[in-house]
């Protein structure tokens, strides 16, 4: 599926209200360490307008945004400019006043201006950043001295100067879901059997057998907030490994003033082909559930038919910590969960470390090996 329309009569959303600072008059952004909107000109703490709940947050009908054709609840309620990088192909949206360089996510000097031939699907709600930068150094400093075959100099540099904040683009999906399924169970029992040794004399041992019988049943499941990225710009592999969010309980409705500052990546999943991600995940987790479910020691031919209704969506946004960076001739990400701390990275590899590390083994083998040859 393509791109589709968003929901029709999308509701104005609090982000297009600004948040000025009562002591200078600049516009007051997200700080994680306080926890608050932050005047970063002047330090000045802003009195909390923004709500810091999930009232209000709406579960989108997935079959009537699907087949809607109006064009509301676009855009970023706020001001932004956009880049392609020519490597990676990801997306960043982030305030008009900075110039970008190079890629966030893979460090490329290649990008681009893009302009969007039609406004994005806005998102209504977010997890505010919780971890703060300090917080993401100390981090990764430590996680990075752990790397024992990481080169010396990968760790004393930390690389924590290209650490960036970003939001991340994720659709979550609900549904109910009812699966039949019909199989055969496999019920183990046991036989005595003779044969004859290599010594040609007569054995008897005890083997297993299976008695196949059919067997069918039903399993009903309720999904909640299944997380699909919408984002190219990270590794897979890595994000799955920083993931869960926790997005059924600590949400809050969109606000421009969460995200200024910060970087955002735009998302290249539309939420046709994120609904076909999910159904096929959804169906990998029923059949799962009715494997569990069929009786007996084994099964076989297990077939599943699954139904799903009460189908809704909604586009969220997710924050991670990324650091970006080239090591020789390859590029390598580390990703920092922004709510929870959870680290997943790649890293070089010493082989000089790693072949001192085994020649010390051997060593060790051979010393042991000595010791026992004396006794």
């Amino acid at each position: 599926m393509s791109d589709v329309p968003d929901r029709p009569n999308a509701p104005e959303v609090s982000a297009q209200k600004k948040h000025p600072c009562p002591e200078c008059g600049g516009e007051s952004v997200w700080n994680p360490a306080k926890q608050s909107l932050v005047c970063p000109y002047c330090g000045m703490v802003v009195p909390g307008e923004l709500k810091t709940d999930g009232s209000g947050i709406v579960e989108h009908d997935l079959a009537a945004v699907l087949g809607s054709v109006s064009n509301e609840g676009r855009g970023w309620k706020a001001e932004k400019i956009s880049v392609k990088c020519q490597s990676c192909h990801a997306i960043s949206v982030f305030d008009p006043g900075r110039a970008a360089q190079r890629c966030d996510f893979c460090g490329s000097p290649s990008i681009v201006s893009y302009e969007e031939t039609k406004d994005p699907i806005s998102p209504e709600s977010l997890l505010p950043i919780k971890q703060s930068e300090t917080q993401m150094r100390d981090s990764l400093r430590e996680w990075y001295r752990t790397r024992w075959f990481a080169p010396d100099r990968l760790k004393k540099a930390a690389l924590t100067d290209t650490l960036k904040g970003v939001y991340l683009p994720y659709w979550t999906f609900d549904a109910q879901a009812h699966s039949d399924w019909t199989a055969e169970s496999g019920h183990h029992y046991y036989v005595e059997e003779s044969y004859r040794d290599a010594n040609g004399n007569n054995q008897t041992r005890r083997v297993q057998r299976t008695r196949w019988v059919p067997s069918a049943g039903s399993v009903e499941n309720f999904f909640d907030d299944e997380l699909v990225c919408g984002s190219i710009g990270v590794n897979g592999e890595l994000l799955r490994k920083v993931e869960p969010f926790p997005t059924t309980t600590e949400l809050v409705p969109y606000d421009a003033s969460y995200i200024r500052g910060w970087i955002v990546e735009r998302y290249q999943l539309d939420l046709g082909q994120a609904a076909q991600r999910s159904e096929q995940a959804m169906d990998s987790e029923m059949k799962s559930l009715c494997a569990r479910q069929v009786p007996g020691d084994t099964h076989r031919h297990l077939q599943v038919n699954t139904n799903y209704a009460d189908r809704t969506f909604k586009h969220v946004l997710l924050p991670i910590w990324l650091v970006a960076y080239t090591y020789g001739s390859k590029n390598f990400q580390v990703l920092v969960n922004g709510y929870t701390g959870a680290i997943a990275g790649q890293r070089p590899y010493s082989w000089v470390k790693i072949a001192l590390a085994v020649l010390a083994g051997l060593a060790v083998v051979g010393v042991i090996a000595l010791v026992a040859s004396q006794r």
